[in-house]
């Protein structure tokens, strides 16, 4: 077969077949389907599942277990690379402290936001105790956190053990914080000793680029993730109990369109940019950060787009992107939490008092590396109920309805990561505003075989990105 016959096969395919948006919805829609169908089957005689109910819970589980297997690898090789890259732009200092001052301020006003709501829609009243909260396998408090954030081993290897006697098994569990840690402990001594260090970052170089794509065909797998997500939550819980959490539904994604359509267009009118711009360059990442329900998932994606549609040199982009995949997140570690613990404490009939709601400002501006950009924020929450001293049984309350709220929650994570470097270039003169302002073609999705497919007509390489300094 030629290439021309290829090319035209390919025209010929219908859009469901090559659209990766279009796919996940499908998949989206097919599992409220095998939800419903197997609420409606119920469980045996003794209590068990049906076969369709485990089919959907296997494939939804495994779906994260991916997921989860490359978070680890990702997360030490991106923020190896990323600190590593600060070698290549002058004034790395400033650079790094700037880009963590506005991720504190961006994440401050969004978990604002979600406490303004939380007192305003009271979504915890309106759930009118229909509920029963469930046990929730979590627990912590913030010393435990901090303590938490030092090493025990150099891979911050934990043991878990389960059952009892002849049953009991011993696995083993990776502590994300402590992994952050350690990754950044490691680039920062990769930056000291310099050219020492060249061999293992070309390595580590090479090794997160065979990670990031591995994760993509991942990704690719989306659809089905999806599928047996939703339909396991819709079969486990059954919609009266989903419909009971509306309004908490309705206070998040309020909470999600403020932020992403108010709070960024004025960050970024604020500082002369233009509002079309970020979002016909960033759209791309945050749709597959909405199927995806994984920042870090997106991450590949999003520092193209941030490179590429954006204007930021990739020299920054390496260091500021993968930071923020792992430590940015203004949906699960700002407006979420601050919204789930103000629902929490309303349906267990408890006062919160002011000292409480800045407890919930500190840990969410502060404690966002804890969602370590997986999918899900159990962790975040966890932290967040156990500072205020709420039930923990509010993290098993809330787990039904998770997969709805992450993909949203995603979705403003991944803009707010290509927010930040985005202001911080503008601010320190390095922004490509030619980029910036180029118009946009080619098609939402890169598999990464194609620097061409992506929004721009070219790409700012480590090379033209002191020129594209000069410039501005």
């Amino acid at each position: 077969m030629t290439v021309a016959t290829e090319t035209e096969s390919k025209k010929k395919l219908p859009k469901w077949m090559t659209s990766f948006g279009v796919q996940v919805v499908t998949g989206l829609a097919l599992g409220i389907v095998a939800g419903l169908i197997a609420a409606a089957i119920g469980t045996g005689a003794n209590g068990a599942d049906n076969p369709l109910t485990k089919t959907l819970d296997e494939i939804g589980s495994n779906y994260v277990m991916l997921l989860k297997a490359a978070v680890i690898p990702l997360i030490i090789t991106a923020i190896i690379s990323s600190i590593a890259n600060l070698r290549e732009v002058s004034n790395a200092a400033r650079l790094a402290w700037n880009t963590l001052l506005w991720f504190a301020i961006t994440a401050c006003i969004a978990v604002c936001i979600g406490i303004a709501l939380g007192l305003t829609i009271q979504p915890g009243e309106h759930a009118g105790g229909n509920l029963q909260a469930g046990a929730a396998d979590a627990s912590g408090s913030w010393l435990a956190f901090l303590t938490g954030l030092i090493p025990a081993n150099f891979l911050g290897l934990e043991a878990q053990t389960e059952g009892t006697g002849e049953a009991m098994s011993v696995g083993v569990d990776f502590n994300v914080l402590q992994v952050i840690v350690v990754a950044g402990a490691i680039g920062i001594a990769a930056l000291k000793v310099g050219a020492k260090a060249d061999l293992f970052l070309k390595f580590n170089e090479s090794a997160l680029a065979i990670v990031q794509k591995v994760l993509w065909w991942i990704i690719r797998l989306a659809p089905i993730g999806t599928f047996g997500l939703i339909g396991n939550a819709i079969a486990t819980y059954g919609t009266p109990t989903l419909r009971s959490l509306a309004w908490f539904i309705v206070a998040i994604y309020a909470g999600l369109v403020l932020v992403l359509f108010v709070v960024y267009p004025v960050l970024i009118k604020s500082h002369g940019l233009s509002i079309k711009q970020y979002f016909s360059g960033v759209w791309p990442a945050v749709q597959l950060g909405f199927v995806s329900r994984s920042s870090i998932g997106t991450l590949p994606l999003t520092q193209r787009v941030t490179e590429r549609n954006l204007g930021v040199p990739r020299a920054y982009s390496a260091f500021a992107v993968p930071l923020g995949a792992t430590t940015k997140m203004d949906g699960c570690a700002a407006v979420y939490p601050a919204l789930a613990s103000i629902f929490v404490a309303q349906f267990y009939g408890i006062d919160l008092s002011p000292v409480q709601y800045l407890l919930i400002v500190l840990v969410s501006v502060v404690g966002s590396a804890a969602t370590a950009g997986t999918t899900g924020s159990v962790v975040m929450l966890t932290l967040t109920l156990s500072t205020l001293g709420l039930p923990l049984g509010g993290v098993g309350l809330l787990l039904a309805i998770d997969p709805v709220l992450d993909m949203g929650r995603t979705a403003i994570n991944v803009a707010g990561q290509a927010l930040v470097p985005t202001i911080v270039a503008k601010r320190q003169g390095i922004l490509d505003h030619e980029l910036y302002n180029a118009r946009r073609s080619g098609i939402p999705f890169d598999n990464g075989d194609s620097d061409e497919q992506l929004l721009p007509s070219r790409a700012l390489t480590p090379a033209t990105a002191p020129q594209a300094a000069s410039r501005h």
